[in-house]
C-alpha cells in the first residue's frame, strides 16, 4: 500500500498546495535568518584579537600568544579539560554619546567564566572547573558599572578567566563593546535566535511527536511512527540549545544529546523517503545502517574521548541526506506527489544547515560559529507533517462525504426498489386473497347451499313428497346462503357482531316454530383471530345447533350465552342450550353426521366442542375457545 497521496488527475495539478507547503518550509528559516542578520545601530565596537595563556593539566602553561577571536578550546586540547586566560583592551567609545551605561556582549563564553575589568570582577558564570554549569549555551551580557567606565583611563584592561571540559564546545566569541542599550537589543535578538526559538521548537516537536504517535497507534502507519520517534529525539537536542541547565552531568548529557541527535537526523531522512514512496529493502537497510552507525559513533566518541568519531558521525548523516536528494528531486520534477516540492526545499535547507554546523560549528572552518542552524531547518519538517495531516484529513472528509452521498443514492435506489417490490407483493397478496375468498365461497356454497339444494332436488323427484319437509329444506338452504353472505361483511374482530347477525337471520324461524330465544351475550373484546373464515365456522356450528333444535328437540325455549373469561388462561365460552327432549336414552339423532361436522369445525379454529344431553331435560352445546397470544 502506498503511503503518499495519490497522483492527481491530469489538468488538476495541486500547484497551490505545493506552493503553500514550500513557502511554509521556507518562511520560518528566512524570517529567523533575517532576525539573526539584523545588527544594532552604531556605535558598536567588535574586538577580534586577544592575548591568550592556555593551561592543560599535566603540561606547563603555554606562553602568552596573540590569538584571533573566536577562540575555541577544541583547537587547543580537544580530548582534555583545561583553562585559559584571555586579556584584551577596551578602546574608548566615540565621544558625544549620551549613554552613561556600557556593557560587553559575548556570543559564547566558557564553559565556565569570570570577567574582570582592571582588577574588578564584573561577571561570573559558574565556578571555574565545575562541569555542572555551561555558560556557552547562549549569549552573555556584562553590564559595567558607570563609575568603572567613567573614572578609568582609556583603554580599559579586560581579563577573562575560562575553564573547559572536553567535547563540550567551549570558547570565547568576538567581544562587542558598546553602550548598554545597543547591546541589550543585540542580546535579545541573539537569545531569541539561539534559546527562545529552541524552546519553541522543542515544544512543537513534542506536540507533533505526540500527535504522530497517536496517529501511529490507531493507524499503524510507519510514516507517523517514524516521525514520532524523530520528533521526540529532536526535542532533547533543542532543549540542550535552550540554555536551560540539564539534569545529567557532563559528559553523560553530551552522549545522550549526541545519540538522540543522530536518531533525529536519520529518522527524518527515513520520514522523507516514506512520505514519497514505499522504499525498497535496500534503501531501508541503508537508512538503518546510517542510523545505528551514527548512534554508535556518537556513544563511542564520548566514551573514548575521541571527538573525531562524532565528527565522522555528523559527516555520515550529511552524506545520507545528500544521497537522498536525487530521489526527492525526481519525484518533485515528475510531480508524482503533492509534498515532493516542500520536502525537496526542506531537505535542501536541512542539508545546507547540516554542512554549516559540521564545517563551522564543529570543525571551525571559514570562521568559527556557535550558532547551529540545523534545529531551525529541521523544524520545517514539522510544518510539512502538519500540512500532510491536514491534507489527509481533508481528503478523508471529502471521501467520507462522497461515500455518504453514494450511500444515500444507493439507499434511495434500494428504497425505490423495495417500495416497488412491496407494491407488487401487496398486489399479489390482494389477488391471492381474492382468489382464496372465491375458493372459500365456492366451497361453502358447494358444501352448504349446494348440498341443501341437492337434498331438495331429491325430495322434489319423489312422488308424494312432504311439503313441510321441502319447505324446511328450502329455509335451511337460504340460511346457508345468508351465512356465506354475512361472512363477507367487515368484522374487525368483533364476535358480538357475528352473533348478532346470526340472531337477526334466525329470529323469524324461531318465532315461527314457537321457540323463545333467551339471549345473554357479554360485551366481548375484539379479537384479531376473528376472521371471516373463523366467523363462518362459528356461525355454521351454531346454525347446525339451532337446526337440530328445530328438527328434533321439540323444545319451547332456547338459550344462547357468550362470556369472556379473563383467565388465566384467557378464553371465550359460547353455550347453546334448549329444554327439549334430549337424546341420552335413544342416542344422538339418526346418522350422527351433524355432531361430527360441528366438532370438526370447532377443531379448525382451535376450539373444543362439548355436548351434554339429558333425556327429557334438553341438550347443551359448549364451545370453548382459548385466546392465542
Amino acid at each position: 500500500m502506498r503511503l503518499a497521496s495519490p497522483t492527481p488527475a491530469p489538468g488538476r495539478r495541486p500547484w497551490r498546495r505545493r506552493l503553500t507547503m514550500g513557502l511554509c518550509g521556507l518562511a520560518l528559516p528566512i524570517l529567523l535568518a533575517g532576525l539573526a542578520a539584523a545588527q544594532p545601530a552604531a556605535p558598536v565596537q567588535t574586538l577580534r584579537t586577544a592575548e591568550a595563556v592556555v593551561r592543560v593539566p599535566g603540561e606547563p602553561p603555554r606562553a602568552a600568544a596573540r590569538v584571533a577571536l573566536p577562540f575555541r578550546w577544541a583547537d587547543q586540547a580537544p580530548r582534555q579539560a583545561g583553562g585559559a586566560t584571555l586579556t584584551l583592551e577596551l578602546p574608548p567609545l566615540p565621544a558625544g554619546g549620551e549613554d552613561r551605561l556600557h556593557g560587553l556582549l559575548f556570543e559564547a563564553l566558557g564553559n565556565q567564566a569570570a570577567v574582570y575589568v582592571g582588577d574588578r570582577l564584573v561577571a561570573r558564570w559558574g565556578q571555574l572547573g565545575d562541569p555542572t554549569f555551561d555558560a556557552g549555551r547562549g549569549p552573555r551580557l556584562v553590564r559595567l558599572p558607570a563609575d568603572l567606565v567613567e573614572g578609568a583611563a582609556a583603554p580599559l584592561p579586560l581579563r577573562i578567566e575560562l575553564s573547559f571540559q572536553p567535547q563540550r564546545g567551549g570558547g570565547v566569541s568576538v567581544v562587542r563593546w558598546a553602550p548598554l542599550a545597543q547591546l541589550e537589543a543585540l542580546e535579545a535578538r541573539e537569545r531569541l535566535w539561539r534559546n527562545t526559538l529552541s524552546l519553541v521548537y522543542a515544544a512543537g516537536l513534542l506536540l507533533m511527536g505526540g500527535l504522530a504517535a497517536g496517529l501511529w497507534w490507531y493507524q499503524r502507519d510507519p510514516l507517523y511512527g517514524c516521525f514520532s520517534l524523530a520528533a521526540l529525539a529532536g526535542t532533547l537536542r533543542n532543549l540542550d540549545q535552550s540554555g536551560l541547565q540539564m539534569p545529567l552531568p557532563w559528559p553523560w548529557w553530551g552522549a545522550v544529546v549526541a545519540m538522540s541527535y543522530a536518531v533525529h537526523i536519520a529518522l527524518l531522512a527515513r520520514f522523507v523517503t516514506l512520505a514519497l514512496h514505499q522504499p525498497s529493502r535496500a534503501v531501508l537497510r541503508l537508512l538503518s545502517g546510517i542510523l545505528w552507525t551514527a548512534v554508535g559513533l556518537a556513544g563511542l566518541a564520548f566514551a573514548l574521548r575521541l571527538p573525531a568519531l562524532w565528527t565522522g558521525a555528523l559527516a555520515l548523516l550529511c552524506g545520507g541526506g545528500i544521497a537522498a536528494v536525487p530521489g526527492v528531486l525526481g519525484d518533485a520534477v515528475k510531480g508524482r506527489h503533492p509534498t515532493a516540492h516542500a520536502l525537496l526545499v526542506a531537505g535542501l535547507l536541512a542539508i545546507a544547515a547540516g554542512l554549516h554546523d559540521l564545517l563551522r560549528v564543529r570543525i571551525g572552518l571559514g570562521g568559527a560559529s556557535w550558532v547551529p542552524l540545523t534545529p531551525h531547518a529541521m523544524f520545517g519538517f514539522v510544518l510539512i507533517l502538519a500540512g500532510m495531516v491536514v491534507a489527509r484529513y481533508s481528503r478523508s472528509v471529502h471521501e467520507y462525504r462522497d461515500l455518504a452521498r453514494s450511500l444515500d443514492a444507493r439507499v434511495a435506489e434500494r428504497e425505490r426498489q423495495l417500495t416497488a417490490a412491496m407494491d407488487a407483493l401487496q398486489t399479489q397478496r390482494e389477488q391471492q386473497a381474492v382468489l382464496l375468498e372465491r375458493q372459500r365461497l365456492m366451497r361453502e356454497i358447494h358444501d352448504g347451499v349446494g348440498s341443501q339444494l341437492v337434498g331438495l332436488l331429491n325430495l322434489v323427484g319423489r312422488p308424494g313428497a312432504d311439503p313441510a319437509v321441502m319447505e324446511a329444506q328450502v329455509k335451511l338452504a337460504l340460511d346457508e346462503l345468508r351465512v356465506a353472505v354475512d361472512s363477507l361483511q367487515p368484522l374487525e374482530g368483533d364476535l358480538t357482531v357475528v352473533l348478532a347477525t346470526l340472531r337477526y337471520r334466525l329470529q323469524p324461524r324461531l318465532e315461527a316454530a314457537g321457540l323463545t330465544l333467551e339471549w345473554e351475550v357479554d360485551s366481548l373484546p375484539p379479537r384479531a383471530d376473528v376472521t371471516p373464515q373463523t366467523a363462518m365456522q362459528i356461525q355454521r356450528i351454531l346454525l347446525e345447533g339451532f337446526t337440530n333444535v328445530l328438527r328434533h328437540a321439540q323444545a319451547r325455549r332456547i338459550r344462547l350465552e357468550a362470556h369472556w373469561h379473563a383467565g388465566p388462561p384467557e378464553r371465550m365460552e359460547i353455550v347453546l342450550a334448549d329444554d327439549g327432549r334430549g337424546f341420552a336414552a335413544e342416542g344422538p339423532p339418526a346418522g350422527g353426521q351433524g355432531l361430527a361436522s360441528m366438532r370438526s369445525r370447532a377443531a379448525a379454529i382451535g376450539a373444543t366442542l362439548n355436548v351434554a344431553s339429558v333425556s327429557g331435560q334438553g341438550t347443551a352445546l359448549r364451545l370453548d375457545w382459548p385466546v392465542r397470544r
